[in-house]
């Protein structure tokens, strides 16, 4: 009989290593527990043969990626080219669903691992515990961690940039095996620890039985459950119990409500049709759906906890006031105020959540009634039961459910997340064409020059009237971009003013991209009031802050002459300090990662971040001093890193020098939200490491001003590497071709994982292309160009002085004497970027990203996507050029770090890709198997069912592959 599926194999010096590893023990236990069964399960469902089969494709898998088996290889390739489709497909699921249940394991190890530190009194890097021992450390007073977070604003943004393959009962399913898996550690009987595997058995014969693929595309809706889902998981009781221990350590002073969460789902407009002004009803409806029944749950729970009889402890006389205005008349709880008092508001939640949703609550002691008109007031009834708590003594009756409950209240109100609005400029340009041409004010507005219509907006601005003619007729287009603008004003009545906050233009490239959006707001009542107004009365305030999203490089190069541009204007700084809140002018700056990088490759994008944020800095600065505005940078930051992925917390303490300052934004995308939030330890863990992570980079100041020789480096790196980048990706010949024949991106594009297409444009360019599919193709065959390509080309260049933008004149002789490639030199310049990984967070951070990269790529399996390509020459002409460059970016970033193995400085995620790679390599190989059957199929042929099987077959390995990886996928 062949051994079960597990990460050893049979492999006795990785077994003998295991076991050495004793902390990891625990983790091996699980992978092989979770691989047994899942064994189990495909022999009683599949039959003996089928698990024989699966079984033999992990030994040469094993033996060939940990033995270098050659032999092996050889005859695993054999074996996977001749399966059938039906037998392709089953080996597919296994292991997809081997890598979903490793994924499991090791969140579970990653939990236990911190109890044991926290048992031991350890520390972790980015806990709050650490953090607030730094800050104790450098004689940071709690009162000055106070008003730091009394002006914070904090907020992760769930965006819908799906990557994450996976259906929702596919998550679900996934939930209750790391519940179960979770409790293990904690069974002390043999009894026990067979009723919990029994339980596993059956969540894994679920995850079997049940299709791992969608057969229709999904839809925004599919996306705002898929987000609310998460909600549910972590985020409703997991970041209450992150405040809580912020409390624990500021004990005696308040600490305000400085952490949101974010929505993109519902209000991304940018290329996605399908998102509409019914789609944003939808999505709020759903959130505050999703608050109010939490919290009447903890309602209903917390009045069957506060049992408190008045002849034992006297209440405060409002708490009785609270008890005589309920409903509630029930005799047999007349000396119980707490439950009579909750009776009530209960019911009253009931009716708010009729009113705001158009929903019943599920259970009625009394009819709903009188709902609340906000949060606050709902808040302001639980601060009177804590008060009465408070007055007799019951303290301890407090903690457990009443504050968690209103910290809720605080962080989501009713509308649970701000959902922010987002449309191309491009668009809005349309529509402000279209009214002004209307109303017969410009005829040919988008012909005029920036000049003219900067003045022609802000004479537009200024008068009372708007733009909109009684009776004519408007593009389908215009009535659908301003419904939204009209829905806005709608939803803010409804929801309040935390429901919607922030309205992103994608693609800004001047002032007049900021000033349309603002004329569309005025168009609706959403900004009131003039500019140019003296009169405090009638002085412009509007209720969206205006957010540029720069994406390209060059984009971001004029980042901060579009600023300064902009409130320059007259009237503009005191239009967005009126509109803050609280009298406190807000401007929110969005990076974009993704664009930037496919623009211009890993390094470059990340320089020119670097260089828009401190030039922002600079700026805001004085419009701080001088009008009160506070600058927040808003990261649009990718699940790869490739798109600006990678740990949060050595990205925010990387940032330059005052780009936190309390204040961040940053998305988080695709198959990213999984990983992070599906669990709610893992989820409360990267809550905390972002909130330890602004504390430290706003208090501590983790990073100095680079020294100029460090900047003038980086641009020099930059240059080189930007070009070297696009000479490979833009200006070699036939590399497009080459890119959609050796890459799944055409299968991606087909894939049911989300809501928009993967092009903007109906074209095979890639400038077209969207950035996530361009870098989620390029992990899927193992070669995730988009995260290293072009660094080792700069950094030679660099060595022999060749890398910056070549001078001319005078100058070519002075630059050739000061770098001219001499071995002193190239020493010296190798030494600086020494020091530079050393001393400075930003390139230490980058390279720490770039170490992790390369250690997932794989081009041996890489190399066996070129079978795709029809035109022979031009995949090995283009791979050998992949290959070199990624050759010298691995030499390259030895030299700097001086390890020659890759991640020498993370044995965790050495020892987890050594034990989830064979399991891995095998689905790569099928994937290609089944690619190339189902490309070879010829155009408008029609699809029977054995190649919807092959289909089928290719969409799942995108899945595994996806899970395997990771954040490279």
């Amino acid at each position: 009989m062949p051994p079960p599926i597990d990460a050893n194999g049979d492999d006795s010096a990785t077994k003998a290593r295991d076991a050495a590893a004793e902390k990891n023990r625990p983790l091996v236990e699980d992978i092989r527990l979770l691989g047994r069964i899942l064994g189990e399960v495909i022999r009683e469902q599949e039959g003996k043969e089928a698990y024989d089969l699966i079984e033999r494709v992990r030994q040469l898998s094993v033996a060939y990626r940990l033995k270098q088996d050659d032999s092996a290889g050889k005859a695993l390739a054999r074996l996977l080219k001749n399966l059938s489709a039906d037998q392709t497909v089953s080996v597919i699921r296994a292991f997809s669903y081997f890598s979903h249940l490793a994924n499991i394991a090791e969140d579970r190890h990653h939990v236990r691992r911190r109890e044991v530190h926290e048992r031991n009194g350890d520390l972790q890097e980015g806990s709050l515990a650490m953090c607030f021992e730094r800050l104790a450390d450098a004689d940071i007073r709690a009162a000055d961690i106070a008003r730091t977070l009394s002006q914070a604003y904090i907020s992760p943004v769930l965006t819908a940039h799906p990557t994450e393959v996976q259906r929702k009962s596919i998550l679900d399913a996934e939930r209750a095996v790391a519940e179960l898996i979770g409790t293990r550690d904690g069974l002390h009987t043999q009894r026990e620890r067979d009723d919990n595997e029994a339980l596993l058995r059956a969540r894994v014969t679920q995850l079997w039985q049940t299709r791992m693929l969608r057969y229709t595309k999904l839809t925004v809706s599919d996306e705002i459950e898929n987000a609310l889902s998460y909600y549910h998981a972590t985020f409703l009781r997991q970041i209450p119990r992150m405040y809580r221990e912020v409390e624990g350590h500021l004990r005696g002073h308040d600490v305000a409500n400085f952490f949101r969460m974010g929505h993109w789902i519902g209000g991304d407009r940018d290329g996605n049709p399908f998102v509409t002004a019914e789609t944003l009803r939808t999505a709020l409806a759903r959130q505050s759906e999703t608050a109010l029944r939490y919290y009447l749950t903890e309602v209903h729970l917390l009045g069957g906890e506060l049992s408190t009889s008045q002849m034992l402890a006297p209440v405060t006389p409002a708490m009785l006031a609270l008890a005589e205005r309920s409903p509630d008349r029930n005799p047999h709880r007349e000396d119980e105020p707490y439950r009579r008092a909750l009776t009530g508001v209960y019911a009253r939640l009931a009716a708010t959540l009729h009113e705001l949703t158009g929903t019943e609550a599920l259970r009625h002691a009394v009819a709903p009634q009188d709902p609340y008109a906000s949060a606050e007031d709902f808040l302001a009834d639980l601060r009177t039961i804590e008060a009465s708590l408070r007055h007799h003594h019951a303290q301890a009756l407090i903690a457990p459910r009443l504050a968690p409950l209103m910290r809720a209240v605080q962080v989501f109100g009713f509308h649970l997340a701000t959902v922010d609005l987002r449309q191309s400029s491009d668009q809005h340009e349309a529509v402000v064409a279209e009214l002004l041409a209307t109303a017969r004010i410009e005829t040919d507005y988008s012909a005029l020059d920036e000049a003219a219509r900067r003045a022609l907006l802000l004479r537009m601005l200024d008068d009372a009237r708007p733009l909109r003619v009684i009776g004519a007729e408007y593009s389908e287009h215009a009535k659908s971009e301003l419904a939204i603008f009209e829905t806005t004003r709608e939803m803010l009545a409804r929801y309040g003013r935390h429901a919607l906050r922030h309205y992103i233009i994608s693609h800004t490239e001047d002032v007049s991209d900021l000033l349309e959006v603002l004329l569309l707001q005025k168009e609706v009542g959403l900004l009131r009031g003039t500019l140019d107004s003296q009169d405090p009365r009638s002085m412009a305030v509007n209720d969206l802050i205006v957010v540029p999203l720069f994406e390209t490089i060059a984009d971001l190069r004029n980042a901060a002459p579009i600023m300064r541009d902009f409130y320059a204007l007259p009237g503009v700084a005191g239009l967005i300090q009126r509109s803050g809140m609280e009298g406190q002018g807000e401007q929110d700056v969005m990076l974009g990662y993704s664009d930037s990088n496919k623009d211009g490759g890993f390094f470059t994008s990340n320089w020119e971040l670097y260089a828009a944020e401190t030039a922002l800095v600079e700026l805001f600065d004085a419009l701080g001093k001088s009008h009160g505005i506070t600058l927040r940078l808003f990261h649009g930051r990718g699940g790869t890193v490739g798109r600006g992925g990678g740990p949060s917390y050595q990205a925010i303490l990387a940032q330059p020098p005052g780009t936190v300052n309390g204040q961040i934004r940053l998305t988080e995308q695709g198959e990213v939200i999984a990983s992070k939030y599906a669990h709610p330890e893992i989820g409360l863990r990267n809550l905390e490491t972002l909130v330890a992570a602004t504390l430290e980079a706003t208090l501590l100041h983790p990073t100095q001003s680079a020294p100029r020789a460090f900047l003038d480096a980086a641009a020099e790196i930059s240059a080189a590497s930007m070009a070297a980048y696009r000479h490979l990706v833009y200006e070699t010949p036939g590399f497009t071709d080459f890119f959609f024949s050796a890459t799944p991106i055409r299968e991606i594009a087909e894939l049911n994982i989300g809501s928009r297409p993967a092009s903007r444009k109906a074209t095979r360019a890639i400038e077209d292309l969207r950035a996530i599919p361009w870098g989620f193709s390029w992990g899927q065959c193992r070669v995730a160009l988009p995260g290293w390509c072009g660094f080792g080309s700069a950094i030679e260049a660099f060595l022999a002085g060749e890398a910056a933008a070549a001078p001319t004149g005078k100058d070519a002789k002075k630059a050739k004497g000061k770098a001219g490639g001499k071995e002193a030199s190239k020493e010296s310049r190798l030494a600086l970027l020494q020091r530079m990984h050393q001393q400075w967070p930003f390139f230490r951070t980058l390279l720490s990203n770039l170490d992790m990269v390369l250690a997932k790529t794989d081009l041996g399996i890489a190399q066996r996507y070129l079978e795709l390509v029809d035109d022979k020459k031009l995949a090995k002409r283009i791979f050998t050029a992949i290959q070199a460059e990624w050759e010298r970016t691995a030499a390259a970033l030895s030299a700097i770090t001086g390890e020659p193995n890759r991640l020498a400085s993370n044995p965790t995620l050495a020892r987890s890709i050594e034990h989830r790679f064979p399991y891995l390599d095998p689905l790569n190989h099928l994937q290609v198997e089944l690619m190339r059957r189902y490309r070879a199929l010829p155009p408008g042929a029609p699809r029977d069912a054995a190649m919807e099987r092959i289909q089928r077959g290719i969409h799942i390995s995108i899945n595994g592959v996806a899970a395997g990886l990771r954040n490279t996928g």
